[in-house]
């Protein structure tokens, strides 16, 4: 359930009744392949290690052919090609947990609580997802199978179906900024060699001149850990948007 925006690639690009069959397993079965073992689901599982490695833009045939050792031709075997590909890695990652435990006590405050944080996990584990845009998904079994939990578990909310799905959504999309944000950071980082703390220590002196200047009195007036790294803005967000569900629901349920 995951929402990049204008990403360097699009879900929903190839061939989607072939990639349908190949998410469903109603297709065809592929040929024996000249290297024994290969498989539709290890040629899955060696792109997203490329993707989490080194990028989605080090993506491609000829890369996932060597990484598992064969020829480029074999993998067009199991997967028409590199469109189909991507949205058979998008449903692979969205694989969700087995655990009723990681989707909290049952309440609705606390799943989605739990998808929340389990959304920003997953961009932090793959964070190619942020390049892709997915404003028209494929839906396999394994986005269909979270989004079910999640909705059997949001569903006494007392809210309309769309609203059901939009809650997702705002959620969704709360994390996808927060995610970019971090990723951003982290990036900014390994191309500057710069950590946060040297980054704004390097301004120190020309932001005190200017606190000092009588210019900016509320800027001023802050405490010294207003931009401290020990203030968790991600959770301080997800809350909010929760109490504001909250409200929402209470006057759902007395209206």
């Amino acid at each position: 359930m995951t929402s990049g925006t204008g990403g360097t690639e699009s879900s929903g690009s190839g061939d989607i009744t072939r990639t349908l069959d190949l998410l469903w397993n109603t297709g065809p079965r592929p040929s024996r392949g000249p290297k024994p073992g290969l498989t539709l689901d290890r040629v899955v599982e060696a792109a997203v290690e490329v993707a989490d490695r080194d990028g989605l833009g080090a993506l491609s045939m000829r890369r996932i052919a060597t990484e598992l050792g064969t020829g480029t031709m074999s993998l067009y075997r199991y997967v028409p090609g590199k469109a189909e590909l991507l949205d058979l890695m998008l449903d692979r990652v969205q694989r969700p947990s087995e655990d009723p435990a990681d989707f909290g006590d049952g309440g609705w405050r606390t799943a989605l609580e739990a998808l929340g944080r389990a959304t920003l996990a997953l961009y932090r584990r793959h964070p190619w997802l942020l390049e892709v845009n997915q404003s028209r998904p494929i839906l396999g079994p394994n986005a269909l199978d979270g989004m079910e939990k999640v909705l059997a578990r949001i569903k006494p909310m007392g809210l309309s179906d769309p609203e059901l799905v939009s809650v997702i959504i705002m959620i969704d999309g709360y994390v996808a900024g927060a995610a970019r944000t971090q990723r951003y950071g982290a990036e900014a980082e390994r191309r500057t060699g710069l950590t946060d703390a040297q980054f704004w220590e390097a301004q120190r002196p020309t932001l005190e001149k200017a606190m000092l200047s009588g210019r900016y009195p509320v800027l001023a007036s802050l405490s010294e850990d207003t931009f401290g790294p020990d203030f968790d803005h991600f959770e301080f967000g997800l809350q909010r948007l929760l109490d504001g569900l909250e409200v929402l629901v209470r006057r759902r349920a007395t209206g």
